[in-house]
């Protein structure tokens, strides 16, 4: 019964001391709890995307409840989420503006000349190693979907080979533009009416040559804009959003019908986009 009941009794104190070990550590070891980050992790959406440059909310917390980081960090959020948080840390509000998500690019399949086939994995960032990626024109968007596959919210899809936003789903993260190896998605003003479908800085010559809709420079666009709101550099049409009017007076002036409204842009808005520019050559 002794050889039994010895053992027993040796584990029993050694479980109980190492709970007390246990006990001890937790509480010398126990890092003080910051009740306004947990207060701002509260009021945060939980999404995680890294859209505001951290980890994730819990970090992002901590960064502003320390003053790291501006109240209205998290894009995601909006202004209502920066509200609450600017009260919570007893300040005002910094105005912000939300964005959305643009892919910069309208050189669909039917438009966009390849140098190769690609048949690799499907990946942007693999098939811009490959001399980068089979279009000719080396700004055009690659359409494998890695800006989609990123995408936390689920708001790119791949439309005829080019990456498109449903503006309805876009929390402005920035997550897409950080996947898209070509650099050409954009965070614009969700307000925005127009946008320039194209970011190519080939002169028009060599524009032509590689895509059938790509931007020319030919500055129809900022010759005719009644506000100042677009001009052209380094052979690429540019908006200025604060000054835009949204008059559609660059959409109807531009011969490759390149400047879209975002009023066609949706889910599968390329296509809208692309018969209304056939209707109008």
């Amino acid at each position: 019964m002794n050889s039994i009941m010895i053992p027993v009794a040796v584990f029993l104190g050694l479980g109980v001391l190492t709970g007390v070990l246990l006990a001890v550590a937790a509480r010398a070891f126990t890092v003080p709890k910051n009740e306004t980050a947990e207060k701002i992790t509260e009021c945060l959406p939980g999404a995680n995307c890294g859209g505001c440059g951290y980890s994730g909310c819990a970090a992002l917390a901590d960064a502003i409840a320390g003053g790291e980081a501006r109240v209205s960090a998290c894009t995601v959020g909006g202004p209502e989420v920066a509200a609450k948080i600017a009260a919570i840390m007893g300040v005002e509000a910094q105005p912000a503006v939300r964005m959305r998500a643009q892919v910069m690019c309208s050189g669909t399949q039917e438009y966009a000349r390849k140098k190769y086939v690609y048949d690799g994995i499907p990946d942007c960032t693999a098939a811009v190693r490959l001399g980068g990626g089979d279009k000719l024109c080396m700004n055009g968007c690659i359409g494998l979907g890695s800006c989609a596959k990123a995408c936390p919210f689920g708001a790119i899809s791949v439309v005829e080979g080019v990456a498109v936003v449903d503006y309805r789903k876009c929390r402005g993260c920035g997550v897409c533009v950080k996947a898209c190896p070509k650099h050409i998605i954009r965070l614009i003003p969700y307000d925005a009416k127009h946008w320039v479908g194209c970011v190519s800085v080939d002169d028009g010559k060599n524009t032509r040559r590689v895509c059938d809709v790509g931007c020319i420079s030919c500055r129809l666009c900022q010759k005719n804009c009644p506000s100042g709101a677009i001009a052209v550099d380094n052979f690429v049409a540019k908006i200025d959003y604060s000054k835009c009017s949204g008059c559609d007076t660059c959409v109807e002036k531009c011969p490759r019908h390149i400047i879209w409204s975002s009023e066609l842009q949706g889910q599968h808005g390329l296509v809208i986009r692309r018969e209304k520019a056939e209707k109008k050559s």
